[in-house]
């Protein structure tokens, strides 16, 4: 049973026998208003964990940098510039995206990426981005190159690579040197002194992400170290930095439980402050998953429950397409009723309709009982959710409505037939 005064998600049953809750709206009310599969999201959370980042760094000019890639829905971005956030983006829509939502935060951009196109870079430029990371001395040419051709000056991190490990699952590790991302932090210092003779190219920072869902805040800590060593280095060549970005990857617990954010917050905003030293530049952090993963979950509705030898499966409208963390990287999301039914819990697997034994949500997990028709909600859905759904098996994406209080916006329409055929061609 979750509880609202023990747990860190904005999801709760007000009291026994009662359905569900985001805020004071009942999720069985939203599935009879939107149907499903239907993302919910919390506005009240996501304020509030961007408020944790806020008060942690007060002590130093700083700036969150949301990672659009985490949840890029138009209203949540248009949410978090309101209250001050700007924005870590990865590619040129994640830029319109920006444009569309919060054309006045485009100041507070900084572009992440390792390909990034000339299209792209252009885009940025003309729209007067805060900086660019640069991962790459090919890609350091390529934006002298575009800068040169609009005469439009351009700042500058490289996002370098520290060689440090983050325990997390292999592929959102990112800090290795085997890892496509970043330059190796021993050959910074030779390509800051060769950039910093161009004319229209200004190192205004310096980069390091180091993976995602880390949950201990040494990592993070023992890269700042390496990069502010490296911004001694600098400042001893008359390269004086103005900013530098600690990237995100703070992680959150997808497990049933309280989960102490705001002290998770404090350890890592400590671990950095702690590593920054004598720097008395600006201060960038990335964070994604921390602000928006726990203020969401898809809403499904159970089909059917089937029995296969020893296995029971309780299949569900909601599929691999809507999320796919589980199929992709074995991730564990919460499953609960929305209304729970008297009975004992048994075990089953919780999968979608698409035909892939890889379309699943859970397997062998203890589950209260479901009937057909009932709703369940996976929870811990907000990142990574929507921004990774397809229209696999030709199936429309899911509507999304995002909650503040008792006041529900639908922020997303459900998908229709027409939308998915629109671009093609007979």
């Amino acid at each position: 049973m979750i509880k609202q005064e023990t747990s860190s998600r904005p999801f709760f049953y007000p009291q026994p026998g009662a359905a569900l809750h985001c805020g004071g709206v009942s999720l069985e009310s939203m599935a009879r208003r939107f149907d499903t599969p239907l993302y919910v999201y919390s506005a009240d959370q996501i304020v509030e964990r961007l408020r944790l980042f806020e008060q942690a760094l007060a002590g130093r000019e700083h700036l969150v940098c949301y990672s659009v890639k985490a949840n890029s829905a138009l209203a949540i971005l248009k949410l978090l510039a309101e209250n001050g956030a700007g924005f870590d983006i990865v590619s040129g829509g994640e830029l319109e995206r920006v444009l569309a939502a919060a054309p006045e935060a485009v100041g507070r951009v900084v572009f992440s990426g390792v390909g990034k196109t000339a299209a792209e870079i252009d885009l940025a430029l003309k729209a007067g981005i805060l900086a660019f990371n640069v991962e790459s001395e090919a890609e350091l040419k390529l934006l002298a190159a575009r800068a040169r051709k609009h005469t439009i000056r351009a700042r500058f991190a490289l996002r370098v690579n520290p060689d440090v490990f983050a325990e997390t699952h292999p592929y959102i590790s990112t800090g290795l040197r085997e890892h496509k991302f970043g330059i190796d932090i021993r050959r910074a210092l030779g390509i800051y002194k060769s950039a910093a003779k161009e004319r229209w190219l200004e190192p205004h920072g310096v980069s390091v992400h180091i993976g995602s869902q880390i949950r201990s805040a040494e990592p993070f800590g023992a890269a700042i170290e390496r990069v502010s060593k490296l911004v001694r280095q600098l400042r001893r060549e008359g390269i004086e930095l103005q900013t530098v970005n600690a990237g995100g990857g703070l992680g959150v617990d997808y497990h049933a439980g309280a989960f102490d954010a705001a002290a998770k917050v404090e350890e890592y905003a400590a671990a950095i402050e702690d590593a920054l030293g004598d720097f008395e530049g600006r201060l960038l952090i990335e964070p994604g998953r921390f602000l928006v993963a726990q203020a969401g979950a898809l809403v499904a509705r159970v089909l059917y429950v089937k029995r296969n030898g020893k296995k029971t499966f309780v299949i569900t409208d909601a599929a691999m397409n809507d999320l796919i963390r589980p199929a992709l990287y074995q991730a564990w999301h919460e499953i609960v009723p929305v209304r729970p039914r008297a009975g004992k819990a048994r075990v089953v697997d919780v999968v979608g309709p698409i035909c892939e034994t890889g379309d699943f949500f859970a397997r062998d997990r203890k589950l209260a009982p479901v009937l057909p028709g009932d709703l369940v909600a996976l929870l811990d859905a907000g990142a990574y959710g929507m921004t990774q759904s397809s229209n696999y098996n030709t199936r429309p994406r899911p509507a999304e409505v995002l909650i503040e209080g008792k006041k529900v916006r639908l922020i997303r329409r459900r998908e229709t037939m027409a939308d998915l055929l629109a671009p093609e061609v007979v």
